[in-house]
């Protein structure tokens, strides 16, 4: 495959309509593109410096850490390429939002540790599934 100038691939990356987001080995918001301004709903300016906190749902945020540090610590995830996570997620407006996304762990130029994650908006989907699901229930209890 042909090298592409580094700018191109920035351009794609800033630009990606599914959110890519990057934290710092503390937790931090490093990197933040247009698709997680779409998805989230904050600027990348509100976001930058900031604990990822900020999207994890006040139940979901002593799991989150514990995982963050123990893939920390080993440096590595245990979450492989083919692994796709559901995770509940909040909005700057304070919706609640359905997301999936992957997750990779990055080198940085001074041996730091980053973690990168693609991350898309499945909130619509999952609404569907659930009244999908409901439909479903109350045709069958109609038929008993």
């Amino acid at each position: 495959m042909e090298d592409l100038d580094s700018a191109v691939v920035l351009g794609m990356a800033a630009q990606a309509p599914d959110g890519m987001v990057i934290i710092d080995g503390e937790g931090l918001i490093r990197y933040w593109n247009r698709g997680a301004e779409r998805i989230f709903g904050f600027p990348a300016a509100d976001v930058a410096g900031r604990s990822l906190d900020v999207i994890i749902p006040e139940k979901h945020r002593k799991r989150h850490q514990e995982g963050f540090e123990a893939a920390m610590e080993r440096g590595y995830s245990k979450y492989g390429d083919a692994d796709l996570l559901a995770v509940p997620a909040l909005a700057a407006d304070g919706r609640k939002l359905s997301i999936e996304f992957s997750v990779v762990l990055l080198p940085g130029p001074d041996g730091s540790t980053y973690v990168g994650a693609v991350i898309r908006d499945v909130t619509a989907r999952r609404e569907r599934e659930r009244e999908l699901m409901r439909r479903r229930a109350e045709a069958a209890e109609a038929s008993v």
